[in-house]
């Protein structure tokens, strides 16, 4: 293995530490262990929920000595940058790059909205520059697709494949993009507990950015909210960290909602409901925060409030602070403190939406945020970036997945909640991107738009009538004012676009890009279940169905299992912990699975669900094949793996329809979702991939890439 390959792995020392995507929220809230959790614990046991807030505390102390050094240091640091600089730039071709990355943006919609004069600065883009459509991954997935984007490497070389990676010795899920190391020791005074010792948070992802790489050179950088940037890495430039940057409870987004028509509960993914209790003329609730970590077992830390309602909305009082509500509009961001004991607190923050107030008083909190002003994690580099970008700006949202699309699903909040979420939170990032622009005269600027990405996710059903999701959803769901939605999701996304285009110069080369399109998502399929049927997969008890992760099955007996949104795991020998496959055994039994499962039919719709499967060495080489899926599906448009599945169940029908309001996807043969590339200039290269974007950009500052890289130099001016 080339060395420059697997340095991208880091560890990140936190004074305390800390579930997958919207489709798999619950799952990652999982630690391994050596059985199956309770599932009644899973909204308490994530990857170090409960520890998180410890570190608030001491943070605040280690921060300030961290200024301090760095204030001190500042003018060395200055001197370094020139010098270095000077050097970095020698073999530069322009003084500046932009990446504008619009999540999800889709070729097919895109090339039809531009025929119709809908998107102006994209079309000027095309038409004075480049457009093409641009490779995606395999699998076409985010996590995936943007990591390769910033090494320049087939998933392979990074080692991401998924949301999710399973424990080969558990079987259990967890998250694949960072991990987190707990403190081992404990001095113990009665209840309470303290920990000897520092936690950390590893990042998971294999190979070097291309921004750290230039970064060696005195190149600078600003990189804003670009997927599987948590923990955030040290080089020389400013980054905030993105998906899967975790909420103050360690999971990757967990809603509450409080209502006086149910006591408490469970949603079925990543949400809880509380009750709302009238005392008096008012309503009181507590709002659960992380476990406290100075005791033993999961006790979450809460924050009571107040609501007190009136003719329109009502008064919010928590935390000693008063906030007026109207019915149907977000609070700003809230400021919620939890304290564990005397001295030790952890703040994050929320916005709250009163969503009916009679007969039935309901109240929805978002996910709680990190608190970038105090952030308990490191959620940027240098850390106090997070902190600045506050103070110019204001509470943002620090949420990998911010946008609450399960909240959606759920029907908590409806369409127009949504809405004016993901429009809210795409205006935070737009604000942070023009102020890079403002302050970056040479270097690089990269900022990742996500709203792209959920409204099609959520709105992908009002482009299509007969939606399997439209039964399931409440009368007037279908209103006419939703079926344009997408095409103004696509409209506000060229208006960045032209904003962005005002800081661009002939010294400069601006790239909008996708990671991948989009396609309709009306049937799930079960692969756990069709290898039940086909006897590569066994229950205990010879059982039909099966609950999540994976719990009941047999592994004496079983040849293959699924989870996650990717392929299909072989339970092999020396590798899982009850392996049954021998190694010789394995690649006659991937080529077996791959035959039957390619053209796979649902006779129901009499339509092929699957396009093509293949073993992973025909798409994938690199040092860590043993992390990917033995077995990669491509579906077709309209499938996916169902929502049982990527929970790891075995359910009664391999096919199933998809009721909820998340209706578009693109987890399907990487061939039909290619992402889009434009460019301010002419691309020397046909046929470009999310690979190349990488090895292009290095190429621009005269930097030859590295040998490992798969990509190639788009436009041709590395330096040889």
């Amino acid at each position: 293995m080339s060395p420059a390959v697997g340095s991208g792995g880091r560890r990140v020392r936190v004074l305390a530490p800390l579930g997958i995507a919207a489709s798999l929220a619950a799952l990652s809230r999982l630690e391994p262990s050596a059985a199956p959790p309770d599932p009644a614990c899973l909204a308490y046991v994530g990857p170090g929920a409960g520890f998180a807030f410890l570190g608030s505390f001491l943070s605040l102390i280690a921060a300030f000595l961290v200024g301090a050094a760095s204030l001190l240091a500042w003018p060395v640091r200055v001197l370094w940058r020139t010098l270095s600089g000077k050097k970095g730039w020698k073999h530069a071709k322009v003084r500046k790059v932009i990446f504008l990355g619009l999540d999800g943006y889709d070729p097919d919609l895109a090339e039809r909205f531009m025929s119709e004069g809908k998107l102006p600065h994209l079309a000027g883009l095309r038409d004075r520059g480049a457009y093409d459509r641009l490779r995606t991954t395999y699998p076409p997935l985010s996590p995936v697709a943007w990591s390769t984007f910033a090494t320049g490497v087939n998933p392979a070389k990074h080692s991401l494949y998924d949301f999710l990676n399973r424990s080969m010795r558990t079987y259990l899920p967890e998250l694949s993009s960072s991990r987190v190391r707990e403190p081992s020791r404990f001095i113990r005074f009665g209840k309470w507990r303290f920990p000897l010792g520092k936690a950390s948070v590893d990042m998971r992802r294999k190979s070097r950015t291309f921004w750290s790489i230039l970064g060696d050179e005195g190149i600078d950088s600003s990189i804003l909210r670009v997927p599987i940037t948590f923990p955030p890495e040290k080089f020389n430039g400013r980054l905030l960290s993105a998906m899967c940057t975790p909420d103050l409870l360690g999971t990757q987004g967990s809603f509450q909602q409080f209502t006086t028509s149910e006591a408490a509960g469970e949603f079925d993914e990543a949400g809880q409901r509380r009750p709302l209790t009238r005392n008096g003329e008012g309503l009181e609730g507590k709002i659960e925060g992380p476990p406290n970590p100075l005791l033993d077992g999961p006790q979450p830390i809460t924050a009571p409030f107040r609501l007190q309602l009136d003719a329109t909305g009502g008064r919010l009082r928590v935390n000693g602070s008063s906030y007026r509500l109207e019915t149907g509009e977000y609070s700003p961001w809230v400021r919620l403190t939890f304290r564990a004991a005397p001295g030790v607190k952890v703040e994050g923050i929320a916005r709250f939406l009163l969503t009916e107030t009679e007969p039935e008083v309901s109240l929805y909190v978002t996910p709680i945020n990190i608190d970038p002003e105090k952030p308990a994690l490191p959620i940027s580099h240098p850390s106090y970036y997070a902190t600045y970008l506050a103070k110019l700006q204001g509470a943002y949202s620090t949420l990998g997945l911010a946008e609450d699309t399960w909240a959606l699903n759920e029907r908590v909040i409806d369409e127009k909640a949504f809405l004016d979420q993901a429009y809210s939170i795409c205006e935070e990032r737009e604000t942070m991107l023009i102020n890079a622009l403002d302050k970056t005269k040479k270097g690089i600027v990269a900022c990742v738009f996500d709203t792209s990405d959920r409204v099609q996710h959520m709105f992908y059903r009002y482009l299509e009538p007969d939606h399997p999701a439209h039964r399931r959803n409440p009368p007037g769901d279908r209103e006419a004012r939703y079926e344009g939605v997408i095409e103004d999701l696509y409209r506000r996304m060229d208006a960045i676009v032209g904003k962005t285009l005002e800081y661009v110069d002939e010294d400069t080369v601006f790239f909008v890009l996708s990671d991948h399109g989009f396609k309709s998502f009306q049937r799930g399929v079960n692969l756990n279940t069709w290898l039940l049927e086909n006897g590569y997969l066994a229950l205990r008890d010879d059982s039909s169905e099966a609950g999540p992760y994976l719990q009941g099955v047999d592994w004496s007996r079983t040849r293959a299992y699924t989870f996650g949104l990717t392929g299909i795991y072989l339970n092999q020998k020396n590798r899982e912990a009850e392996g049954t496959v021998a190694r010789g055994e394995a690649a006659h039994l991937k080529k077996e699975i791959s035959e039957k499962l390619t053209g796979l039919r649902d006779e129901e719709r009499g339509a092929v669900a699957i396009r093509k499967a293949w073993p992973k060495e025909s798409v994938y080489q690199g040092p860590y094949m043993d992390v990917a899926p033995d077995i990669v599906i491509g579906y077709n448009p309209g499938y996916r793996s169902s929502w049982d599945a990527a929970l790891g169940k075995v359910t009664a029908e391999v096919f199933q329809d998809n009721l909820k309001a998340w209706s578009g996807d693109h987890c399907v043969d990487p061939a039909l979702v290619p992402g889009v590339i434009f460019c301010n200039r002419k691309l020397g290269r046909g046929n470009p991939g999310i690979e190349d974007l990488a090895p292009t950009t290095l190429g621009l500052f005269g930097r030859k890439p590295p040998p490992y890289m798969d990509g190639h130099d788009l436009f041709g001016m590395a330096q040889p």
